[in-house]
């Protein structure tokens, strides 16, 4: 459920990432929709301030992103008409899971596409007075979309890119999420312990020291409600020089079965399918665009374990 010091060889991929995301964030603030679809499919009435609920992809080729991900997870698509930017949402068996920009990268900039990590919060104002107080920035916002909530892209203060959403609507349940779902989110920075604090203090995490014996670096677990939700890795040797970011991850139920079929749609695997502490493998792909993308394979057993059925221990 994290980041392996394996993984180290692709982080210079994402250099610039934190800047590309606030400029496509600032660029759909600049022409607010009319009707943003909500983060679930139905009011939930649940609050689950820290908890991944969602994330938006900075693309150059949607099109392209809608036959990848369409493919590889099952993904439906429904554009937004958007005058400056365009903008699709994801759907997954019918509810809302993600969305996705288009935003050319202009030739000569160290900018990659890349997945905007949106976590819950009962207050998006609130979490961005917060992280500013405690050494981050405010990218965008915090802005308010009807149907959607209040929203904010944010720097942490080492430099990684992340969003909040005050949804209107609830947030998703605690539940193990469905194959093609969000099911986790890994931060790969230069100080572990340092970020954590900084992410505790934003979204009330307790935190769980996961490092073993032998490990490049720090490990540490953040957890809410008794639910592992995230985990912070500190970059091994030479990787702890490149920018700090964040990786979300979709559940599915044979990594090594997705990473054949992302190859075969034209990504690009960054870290092969390895077995974790839990028993289940991981990997790290790349679209065919550069964006980086988790894959986490994970059974009902393990689930119900890992979101704290017993303890959110690592």
């Amino acid at each position: 459920m994290r980041l392996r010091s394996r993984s180290a060889s692709w982080l210079a991929t994402l250099i610039g990432a934190a800047a590309l995301c606030g400029a496509a964030a600032s660029a759909l603030a600049a022409d607010p929709p009319p009707l943003v679809p909500a983060i679930v499919g139905a009011p939930s009435g649940e609050h689950h301030p820290g908890k991944l609920v969602w994330a938006d992809l900075v693309t150059p080729d949607v099109a392209a992103a809608e036959r990848f991900y369409g493919g590889l997870l099952g993904w439906s698509f429904s554009e937004l008409h958007l005058r400056r930017v365009p903008y699709v949402i994801a759907m997954l068996d019918g509810a809302p899971v993600a969305g996705i920009v288009g935003r050319p990268m202009p030739s000569g900039e160290r900018r990659q596409p890349a997945w905007l990590p949106f976590f819950a919060v009962a207050s998006a104002d609130q979490t961005a007075q917060s992280a500013v107080a405690g050494g981050g920035k405010v990218l965008s916002g915090p802005h308010e979309y009807r149907g959607r909530g209040v929203q904010a892209v944010l720097l942490d203060p080492q430099g990684a890119a992340f969003a909040v959403v005050q949804s209107s609507e609830g947030d998703p349940e605690d539940v193990l999420a469905p194959e093609g779902g969000w099911i986790w989110c890994s931060l790969v920075t230069g100080d572990a312990r340092a970020d954590a604090a900084f992410y505790q203090s934003l979204f009330g995490y307790q935190i769980y020291d996961a490092t073993e014996s032998g490990d490049e670096g720090e490990h540490v677990i953040l957890a809410s409600d008794d639910y592992a939700r995230a985990s912070v890795n500190s970059a091994p040797g030479e990787a702890s020089r490149r920018h700090p970011h964040w990786l979300p991850y979709v559940r599915v139920l044979d990594a090594r079965a997705a990473v054949s079929k992302a190859a075969g749609l034209g990504g690009r695997v960054l870290v092969e399918p390895h077995q974790d502490r839990h028993g289940g493998y991981s990997a790290v792909i790349a679209d065919p665009q550069g964006a980086p993308l988790g894959l986490l394979e994970w059974t009902q057993a393990q689930g119900m374990e890992a979101t704290g059925q017993t303890e959110a221990t690592p």
